[in-house]
């Protein structure tokens, strides 16, 4: 799977909130969109998900035959509910506030939108038991969203993201709202179930550590108008530990990174006399 963003840009009346934004993705790569508050970056996730259109430029899906046939986890019912007629691929997307809907269980909320892709109930629930026991939560299958703490709901949303199968997986923030501790196990999980479930994944952060955690190509974005900055590769082999981010290596990229924000973030505050 792929996709390319051709000078996109998007402006909401005056205000110019992405200005000729460009790159690819690939694979089932991990990238992650760093850049100052305000910046789009969440904009660009509804971009590439159909939510919002660009004022200008384009957005061009592609898919790669080899990846759909040896995908260990298309099958049965998600196979049948694929549309290869339409140009944009499935997305899920995982939301910092998680969006759960607080009249369903945890069950019937991982499995909602695979009921609604598919028409088969059975399946979406036997697949979500699976993705709700991935992430640790089997006792709690019908729990209510308000008997939960805010890290397991966010463990019930990236179950939801997962069970439906998408062919890109768009996460915005989704550990902004945690604690410190529940945001590294976290993380941790997030990369362990996306190593057994490999998508294309985008994932918008302000956490520098996280993006260089988590990620293979680090986007940085400037300030509005906002534009890409600077892409790094991230050269950590898999699976991958908490402490690459004690070497020289891990260091350096995160300075690169911070030097790049805090230019933008200075520039902004600057108000002409």
């Amino acid at each position: 799977m792929s996709f390319t963003l051709d000078r996109i840009t998007k402006e909401y009346g005056s205000t110019v909130a992405l200005a000729g934004v460009s790159f690819e993705a690939r694979g089932a790569e991990f990238i992650s969109i760093v850049g100052p508050s305000g910046c789009g970056k969440t904009t660009l996730l509804k971009i590439i998900a159909g939510l919002v259109e660009p004022t200008s430029g384009t957005v061009t899906f592609r898919v790669i035959p080899s990846a759909v046939e040896e995908s260990p986890s298309r099958r049965g019912s998600l196979d049948s509910a694929r549309d290869d007629t339409t140009p944009r691929l499935r997305t899920a997307l995982v939301f910092q506030d998680h969006g759960l809907l607080p009249w369903y269980d945890v069950l019937e909320n991982v499995a909602l939108g695979l009921r609604f892709q598919t028409g088969d109930r059975a399946f979406a629930l036997e697949r979500a038991r699976h993705f709700i026991e991935s992430v640790g939560l089997g006792k709690f299958l019908h729990s209510r969203p308000h008997e939960l703490s805010i890290g397991m709901r966010q463990r019930v949303g990236i179950a939801r993201a997962f069970v439906a199968d998408p062919e890109i997986l768009l996460l915005d923030e989704p550990f902004g709202s945690l604690d410190a501790q529940t945001r590294t196990v976290l993380q941790q999980e997030l990369l362990r179930i996306w190593r057994e479930n490999r998508k294309l994944a985008v994932h918008v952060t302000h956490d520098i550590d996280e993006a260089i955690l988590l990620s293979d190509r680090v986007l940085v974005m400037s300030g509005r108008p906002s534009r890409i900055r600077e892409e790094l590769a991230i050269p950590f082999a898999r699976p991958r530990e908490l402490s690459v981010l004690d070497t020289p290596e891990a260091r350096a990229i995160h300075h690169r990174i911070w030097s790049i924000l805090e230019e933008e973030v200075r520039e902004g505050l600057c108000v002409p006399s």
